[in-house]
């Protein structure tokens, strides 16, 4: 058995394991520049969105049988693929439509990019398509998965060595004391500063996707129609922003609407960048109308899977 001041040094260390676990694993995102922390390899990324996108197809009821429809979204998803930057590796991108009420759209490590029937019906121009799936594509080409696989792996770790640490130190030691109160603190908090974590990869993502409309020639202003929609989704019921995974939409849009105000005001009511709604009901919303109502939602217990990192997610916002 370990001394109380032996005990209560190991104990410190591992705590200490939080923060720097983080200059473990750094890489620099190709998409934002900035250093963050990658446990994982492209290879490997490309790996968990392969084995986990049949199985998440699945629960969202498969694809879309009209060709028309399904291959609009793939076509306008691989346009948007190629204003990614230099840095992201050739990656396995696939957009698939699923025949899913759920109002909804997520992508796997990889470039796995999942749209569903539900959102792409309460949408009305081929612009706003390109804000969802230029938004899934951020969350690939800045690893947002990557990033949360590892911290949590991180987080995770730390936990469990100062739980042992804890757990086998002497009942009158300080370390047993104070590590009984300290415990439930620190899961509680490093929660919250996990869905924090999201929160900001959610934003980011918004950002890069507006960045990928407008390389591919469509008005980012799209993008603040599908925040519009998924705040008119919303409902009144909502936990605090600071204890979900992702930002109120109100906030999503603020932030749009500053970006709208100065990088990209030179967008608007400019004909260059454009919104194609005839397209999009021709090739979309007709289609997906002549066919028979999606099957009723199954269970989604794969978006508790860190490995999805959904961008317009939790029941309405796309993750």
């Amino acid at each position: 058995m370990l001394s109380n001041s032996r005990s209560m040094s190991v104990f410190l260390a591992i705590l200490a394991m939080l923060s720097v676990f983080g200059s473990v694993g750094c890489s620099t995102s190709p998409a934002t520049g900035k250093r963050i922390v990658t446990l994982l390899s492209w290879e490997q990324e490309k790996k968990l969105g392969l084995d986990a996108a049949a199985g998440l197809a699945e629960q969202f009821g498969g694809e879309v049988s009209d060709v028309i429809p399904s291959q609009y979204v793939r076509q306008v998803g691989m346009k948007l693929v190629a204003g990614v930057e230099e840095g992201v590796p050739d990656l396995d991108w696939e957009f698939t439509l699923l025949d899913s009420d759920v109002i909804n759209a997520f992508a796997l490590p990889g470039g796995k990019v999942f749209f569903t029937r539900g959102l792409a019906e309460k949408l009305d121009s081929e612009a706003e398509m390109a804000g969802v799936l230029g938004h899934e594509i951020g969350h690939v080409t800045a690893r947002h998965g990557n990033q949360r696989i590892s911290k949590q792996m991180g987080f995770n770790f730390a936990i469990t060595g100062a739980s042992v640490i804890v757990g086998t130190s002497k009942s009158s030691s300080d370390v047993r004391k104070y590590g009984r109160i300290a415990m439930p603190a620190l899961a509680i908090g490093g929660n919250v500063v996990l869905l924090s974590y999201g929160r900001n990869g959610e934003s980011e993502a918004d950002m890069l996707g507006m960045r990928y409309m407008e390389r591919a020639g469509y008005n980012p202003i799209g993008q603040l129609r599908v925040m519009e929609v998924l705040l008119a989704q919303a409902g009144d019921t909502r936990q605090p922003e600071w204890l979900s995974t992702h930002p109120y939409p109100e906030s999503r849009i603020e932030a749009i609407h500053k970006l709208l105000d100065t990088k990209y005001a030179y967008t608007q009511d400019n004909p260059s960048y454009v919104f194609n709604r005839a397209e999009y009901e021709q090739r979309m919303l007709v289609p997906l109308g002549n066919l028979p109502p999606p099957p009723s939602a199954q269970s989604t217990s794969l978006l508790n899977n860190p490995a999805l990192w959904c961008g317009h997610c939790s029941p309405i916002a796309m993750n």
